[in-house]
């Protein structure tokens, strides 16, 4: 199946493992997700506490602490699949800490999660400032301030 013959559906799964308040709407995500994916995908978006936050990162990425997005990519071709985990807990502490609206700061991870799905990565200076300008670009779009200009303050 040729690029052009696949339908441009996002099929999106939203799940609350977690009851609190300020979380996203399913139309946020779904928002978010299509910034950063204009093609088809099929992509799951989970919201966990800590202790699954920080169960998922030691088990896949060998580092015992909750992070605030993990990335999980399957296929890239011809259909994106793939899950993203958000630490919620973590999320709302890195939003308060930075001075930024949670919305603004989950919007953010969710794009950069969606970037790495698609093969980006920040492993190297100059991988990590295409991806940062590719972030700042499609954020741009969503009426979002640069993530990045808070860190150089």
């Amino acid at each position: 199946m040729s690029p052009a013959s696949i339908p441009r559906r996002l099929d999106l799964s939203v799940q609350y493992a977690l009851s609190s308040e300020g979380l996203p709407t399913r139309q946020q995500i779904r928002t978010w997700v299509r910034a950063a994916e204009p093609g088809a995908a099929h992509v799951a978006v989970r919201f966990v506490e800590r202790e699954e936050g920080q169960s998922l990162n030691s088990q896949y990425r060998g580092k015992d602490y909750a992070t605030n997005v993990l990335s999980f990519p399957y296929e890239t071709d011809p259909i994106l699949e793939g899950d993203l985990v958000l630490c919620w807990p973590v999320v709302v502490d890195e939003a308060s800490a930075q001075g930024i609206s949670q919305e603004a700061h989950c919007a953010h991870l969710i794009v950069h999660g969606m970037l790495h799905l698609q093969g980006w990565d920040h492993e190297t200076d100059e991988e990590a400032e295409e991806m940062e300008a590719e972030e700042r670009e499609i954020l741009a779009t969503l009426g979002y301030p640069d993530p990045y200009a808070l860190e150089k303050d």
